[in-house]
């Protein structure tokens, strides 16, 4: 099974944009794959924001029901770091 870091659960939804706001608890870049629990894919990371200490990320989704993920953790693969 494949490997995945949490990034953290979904709180919000922008009504301007759409995106899925998460509270941070992992570290993301933008335009990583996002993933829901089952390790379908939900949209990619758009922007990271806020204080650097404790981050806001936002996913711009590509499925067509994002308010069904609110309180819903969300991953993206695991990193391999280079020689390992």
């Amino acid at each position: 099974m494949e490997s995945r870091l949490r990034l953290g659960a979904v709180f919000h939804i922008s009504r301007s944009s759409g995106n899925l706001i998460l509270d941070s608890s992992g570290e993301a870049r933008i335009g990583e794959t996002v993933q829901d629990a089952k390790g379908k894919k939900i949209g990619i990371v758009f922007d990271v924001f806020g204080p650097t200490a404790s981050p806001f990320i936002a996913i711009k989704p590509s499925i067509e029901t994002p308010e069904r993920l609110l309180g819903k953790a969300l991953y993206v693969r695991n990193r391999r770091r280079k020689g390992t």
